[in-house]
C-alpha cells in the first residue's frame, strides 16, 4: 500500500514576478436613445438596460496595514466613481445627439426630463468611448499602484456591446 503524503507549498511573493493584474467591476442603468438617421428601427425614440463594465490594471498594493492590501483597487471605490461620474448621469435620462435638432427641442420644451446631451451620436461604441474618455483621468494611478484603465465596455443589449480599450500609442 502507498502511502499518502501531505505537502505544503509556500510561495513567496518574492520567489515570483508579479503577474499582470486587471479587474472589472459591472453596473448597470437605463436609458433612451435613437440613432437619427438609421435604417432600421433603431432611428425609433427607444431604451435599453445598458451594463457598464470598467476594466482596470495596476499593481496589487501591498503595503502593510493598508486596507487595500492585496488588492488593484477596492470593487467599492471602483464602482464610486463610475457611478458618480457616469451611471448616476446617464440613467433614466435620454442621450441625444446635439445635432438631433427635432428630439433635442422636442426634450427640451418637457419640463424637469433628464436629457443629456452628446455630441456624438449616441451608440454604443461612442457611449463607451465617451464613458472611457471620463472615467480615466479619475482612475489614473488613484492608489499609486500604476492603475490604469484598460477597457470600458457597453453591453446594449445582452448580445451586443462595444469596447473602448487604451491605446498606448495614442
Amino acid at each position: 500500500m502507498r502511502a499518502r503524503h501531505r505537502y505544503a507549498v509556500i510561495i513567496s511573493r518574492h520567489s515570483q514576478q508579479s503577474p499582470l493584474m486587471r479587474i472589472t467591476r459591472k453596473l448597470e442603468f437605463d436609458a433612451g436613445h435613437r440613432i437619427p438617421d438609421h435604417k432600421s428601427q433603431c432611428r425609433h425614440l427607444h431604451g435599453h438596460r445598458y451594463v457598464l463594465e470598467v476594466t482596470l490594471a495596476g499593481d496589487v498594493i501591498d503595503v502593510e496595514g493598508d486596507s487595500n492590501r492585496g488588492m488593484v483597487m477596492d470593487f467599492a471605490d471602483v464602482k464610486a466613481i463610475a457611478k458618480e461620474y457616469v451611471v448616476d448621469k446617464w440613467d433614466h435620462a435620454f442621450l441625444v445627439f446635439r445635432g438631433d435638432t427635432k428630439v433635442v427641442d422636442f426634450l427640451n420644451a418637457l419640463p424637469d426630463h433628464k436629457t443629456v446631451i452628446l455630441d456624438l451620436i449616441p451608440t454604443a461604441e461612442n457611449l463607451a468611448a465617451t464613458a472611457f474618455r471620463i472615467l480615466e483621468p479619475l482612475y489614473r494611478d488613484a492608489y499609486g499602484n500604476d492603475l490604469k484603465l484598460e477597457r470600458v465596455r457597453l453591453y446594449e443589449t445582452p448580445n451586443c456591446w462595444a469596447d473602448a480599450l487604451r491605446s498606448e500609442t495614442r
